[in-house]
Parts: C-alpha cells; sequence; structure tokens
C-alpha cells in the first residue's frame, strides 16, 4: 500500500471556500472571507503548503466586469486576510465563459498541472478543495485528491454528485486542514 505525502501543494477554489460566493460578484467591497479561512491560510502555509487560487470568472468573458476588477478583488483578500502578499504562490484566473472550450476553466486540470510542473511538486501530494464539482474534478483531472467545502450538508445540492466522486465532504476550509494537516501528523 503506498503511503500519501504530506500536502505540499494545495489549488484552493476562490468563491465559496475562500470568500463568500456572490453571482458575478464585480467590486471588491464585495469581498468578505468565510469564517476560519485565515486561520485555516496560516496553518496550511506554517506546515510548509505552496497555496493556489484557482478561480472560474465567466464574468469577465462575459463582459460583466473587466479583469482589473478580478484583480482588484483579489488583492481586497489579500489586505483581508492580512497574511502577506506572498500568501498564495499564484492566484490563477479562468476568464473563459462555460459555453467556450475549456482551456482554463475548470474541471479542466492545466492550471494545476502548469503548476505542478512550474514549482516542481508531485501530484502524490496535492489537494484540489473547493465547493463545486468543478472544484473536485479539476482536481480528479489532474490525478490530485480532492476535498469538498460543504456549509451546510442538509441543503447540499451536490452531495450525490460528490459522494459518486468519493469525495470527502468538510464544513469549512479550516476544518478540512485541521483534518489533513493537524491530525494527521
Amino acid at each position: 500500500m503506498s503511503r500519501r505525502l504530506p500536502p505540499q501543494a494545495v489549488f484552493l477554489d476562490r468563491d465559496g471556500t475562500l470568500i463568500e460566493n456572490r453571482h458575478y460578484l464585480a467590486s471588491p467591497e464585495g469581498v468578505a472571507l468565510l469564517p476560519g479561512v485565515r486561520e485555516a491560510l496560516a496553518l496550511a502555509r506554517e506546515a510548509g503548503a505552496k497555496l493556489f487560487v484557482l478561480t472560474n470568472q465567466s464574468g469577465v468573458g462575459r463582459g460583466y466586469f473587466a479583469l482589473a476588477d478580478v484583480e482588484a478583488q483579489n488583492r481586497r483578500m489579500l489586505d483581508l486576510l492580512h497574511l502577506g502578499d506572498d500568501l498564495f504562490t499564484r492566484i490563477c484566473i479562468a476568464p473563459e465563459r462555460p459555453d467556450e472550450p475549456p482551456v482554463y476553466r475548470k474541471p479542466s486540470p492545466r492550471f494545476i498541472h502548469e503548476m505542478l510542473a512550474e514549482h516542481a511538486l508531485a501530484a502524490e501530494a496535492a489537494w484540489m478543495v473547493g465547493d463545486s464539482p468543478a472544484d473536485w474534478e479539476a482536481g480528479l483531472n489532474a490525478g490530485i485528491r480532492a476535498a469538498a467545502i460543504v456549509a451546510n450538508p442538509a441543503a447540499e445540492p451536490e452531495q450525490e454528485r460528490r459522494l459518486a466522486l468519493g469525495i470527502e465532504g468538510y464544513a469549512s476550509l479550516l476544518e478540512w486542514v485541521n483534518a489533513v494537516f493537524i491530525t494527521a501528523k
């Protein structure tokens, strides 16, 4: 039986995992951190993991807002986190619309493959964490482990899909970090 390596890389969805999910968020003033996110990211970084953000932003491709608006939202998120500008190794933004062939848009594994190669990271030591099937499937498509953020399991619309994929659900990013980084020691 092969033993999994401790997490070296964590690929994180943004909306619904790190910040509140707001439909077509266009303004940085609308950015609000989810509970426990700051502590979770600090613990994961302290454990030595490289942190990446992968975010689908079809509002750019649809013309609802500009890429500069998404970058301003990311800047606001970093400001609210107070963990330094270098917290994330990379923030990867996929501006494609869902009706376009996916290049970087999750569930495409392309960002994950590129970041693993660029940073010489082992797929066996990487995770994708997010709140939607596209997030989990991006991880599975890249050959890495995936975890689901499920704030309310009783109202989880994607529970059947998540269970079919064999993805474990966690109430928050902090719960996942505690399970994977802390209790797994």
